[in-house]
């Protein structure tokens, strides 16, 4: 019996850094009976962050999910077992009830010697050696195939959001195996809207190719909508209803709180005359050197604010609690408030400050579609220093916003209307916005805020400060 559990190991809710406890599994790739290999991806999990795939550390035979989709795993947590073949001419034993295999102790707690598992896009880099699919060894018995039987049951109960499966046996659905390729494959057939499982691969090892992409995307091919979060179920004739607060939505929550209760907020409000500024964003817009950029105003406000940073930089710093400190920053990691179907997100741009408008136009554009399609990694939400929300294009004048936490300032933007205005001693429409800049007082007294809002204030009155202040 030794030899038969040497043959099964035990795959975890890894532990993606940045505090994160747990996980929820989104959607399952495979199924009991299918055959995996190293680096394969298994699983899609949502954090609290964003949505991650999960790779396979091992090669060998799906044996047992131990939860069902839609189901919230501590980390450490084992989700998935597979029997790796280490034990020879041996049948593997049918899995177990999900409750029972969950109080079993584990034989295996240590993953294999030298290898970790690993996020896609995280850790070690994945090992370069190919690997032959393994063939049925003479004697060996061939995989169970899924009954459909089987399948009824996980159809009806992944229609319950939240519900374990009682045994791991009614994970024999079939599961469409999901398509290999690399990644900038991948985003090629992401940036086309070319769904991969559509593509017949001519690779090796059946493995999609640029080309296999570029054919595929011959026709016209539809765009995938964006999923919303799914809504618990309300019995007919009911005037309320309740979501389980999760992911992404109770990270923001206990951000917010903590923010709130810890920083001391200030904010300060300034309206501006942005009647240039937009007329220098209709002008970048026709610009050949700009051509395919995204040029809007939140670009401009953005560079804007960074000018307005480097002329004022004791404003890019973090309170450190436990040693007492206050920590500068000779960078700008300019976070941008992103609304996607999971909730509030802040991801943001590496070293904003030191970027073209070109190259901030481009990072802008990458990280809200990133965003948007719940791919965000928690690399790219971690770091912030300041922080720029858009609450105009909502029709909202101002508001006075909460800190990220761990950031020095954040800068809402209200709605650019048509007001009536004083300018050069005469009465006229003009383009008006209202800007609020709220910051954390133990770093950054008044007369730094102040001049931080009302320098980002006189750029976006007249932008060729860009040029004599840059």
């Amino acid at each position: 019996m030794a030899a038969t559990d040497q043959r099964f190991r035990e795959f975890k809710m890894p532990d993606v850094g940045e505090g994160l406890t747990e996980a929820e599994i989104l959607k399952w790739y495979v199924a009991p009976g299918d055959t995996v290999s190293d680096g394969q991806v298994v699983c899609e999990v949502e954090t609290a962050k964003a949505a991650v795939e999960l790779p396979i550390p091992y090669d060998g035979v799906v044996h047992e999910l131990r939860f069902g989709e839609g189901v919230t795993v501590d980390v450490g947590t084992v989700i998935i077992t597979v029997d790796t073949g280490a034990s020879e001419g041996e049948p593997a034993p049918a899995p177990a009830a999900a409750a029972s295999t969950a109080s079993t102790p584990s034989t295996e707690d240590e993953e294999p010697q030298g290898r970790q598992a690993v996020l896609v896009g995280y850790g070690a880099a994945p090992s370069s050696t190919k690997r032959r699919p393994r063939k049925p060894r003479p004697g060996q018995p061939v995989p169970a195939q899924p009954n459909p039987a089987a399948a009824a049951l996980q159809g009806e109960l992944n229609g319950h959001v939240g519900v374990p499966l009682p045994t791991a046996s009614a994970f024999a659905a079939p599961t469409t195996a999901r398509p290999l390729a690399k990644p900038p494959v991948r985003k090629l057939a992401k940036d086309l809207g070319i769904d991969l499982t559509t593509v017949t691969p001519t690779g090796p090892d059946g493995t999609i190719t640029r080309e296999d992409v570029h054919k595929a995307a011959a026709p016209v091919a539809p765009v995938a909508e964006p999923v919303a979060e799914p809504v618990a179920e309300v019995p007919a004739g009911a005037r309320e209803r309740r979501v389980p607060v999760k992911g992404v939505r109770k990270a923001t929550a206990q951000a917010m709180v903590a923010s709130a209760f810890t920083a001391p907020h200030v904010t300060e409000f300034i309206t501006v005359d942005v009647t240039r500024t937009m007329k220098l964003v209709a002008e970048l817009k026709q610009d050949p050197d700009l051509a395919g950029l995204r040029i809007n105003p939140l670009l401009l406000v953005a560079k804007a604010l960074l000018l307005a940073i480097r002329r004022n930089p004791e404003i890019s710093a973090a309170w450190d609690e436990a040693a007492q400190e206050i920590v500068y920053k000779d960078y700008v990691n300019l976070g941008i408030a992103a609304a996607t179907p999971r909730g509030l997100i802040v991801p943001n741009i590496k070293d904003a400050g030191a970027k073209t408008l070109p190259e901030l136009a481009t990072a802008l554009a990458d990280l809200v579609a990133t965003a948007r399609e719940g791919k965000t990694s928690p690399a790219d939400m971690s770091g912030g220093t300041v922080t720029i929300t858009n609450v105009g294009v909502f029709g909202v004048d101002t508001g006075t916003p909460i800190l990220n936490p761990g950031e020095s300032a954040i800068l809402a933007v209200g709605a650019i209307k048509l007001q009536p205005w004083v300018h050069k001693g005469k009465v006229k429409p003009r383009q008006v916005t209202t800007l609020a800049l709220s910051f954390d007082h133990r770093l950054v007294d008044g007369e730094l805020g102040s001049k931080v809002l009302a320098d980002t204030a006189a750029i976006l009155e007249n932008p060729k400060r860009l040029i004599t202040w840059g």
